[in-house]
């Protein structure tokens, strides 16, 4: 449960609170655009292992970041694949090639810092339905998907 300061100087989230979007993948809006003035959005991600992730995409409204919290995440650079340990960061700018995966064969935790502060969490969320619902989109639908949360797969 968060608890926003009325005059939006503090923003709580706390460690135990359950994920927005059980998994797996499991992420966890720690703090999306609208809770911090459309400054950053910072979620916490959750795979299991041996899990694929997006393929290789760009943003081109905000960055992308990514700091492992525990296990091991490979991450695409636009030009070669490399694993990203506890403690790594690692910083997408806008118009960056980038993609993630859990390649190892136990879980992976990350955060994952979007800035500006845009309302990424309406991505997880149309997704998870779209997997939870069993819909299939075809080609265009899928391309209108990602052209309303302004990515670009490649």
């Amino acid at each position: 449960m968060s608890f926003p300061d009325p005059a939006g100087r503090v923003v709580v989230s706390r460690g135990d609170d359950p994920p927005d979007l059980p998994g797996p993948p499991s992420v966890r809006f720690v703090a999306t655009g609208s809770r911090t003035a459309g400054r950053y959005g910072l979620f916490e991600y959750r795979m299991a292992p041996r899990s694929p992730g997006p393929g290789p995409h760009v943003h081109a409204t905000f960055s992308e970041a990514f700091h492992v919290l525990e296990g091991e995440l490979t991450i695409f650079d636009g030009e070669r694949w490399a694993a990203y340990r506890p403690g790594d960061f690692v910083h997408v700018a806008e118009h960056g090639v980038h993609a993630f995966r859990n390649d190892s064969d136990a879980a992976t935790a990350f955060l994952i810092l979007f800035a500006p502060g845009i309302a990424r969490e309406e991505f997880f969320t149309e997704l998870a339905a779209i997997r939870a619902e069993g819909r299939t989109l075809d080609d265009e639908q899928w391309r209108e998907f990602y052209a309303r949360h302004d990515q670009v797969n490649l």
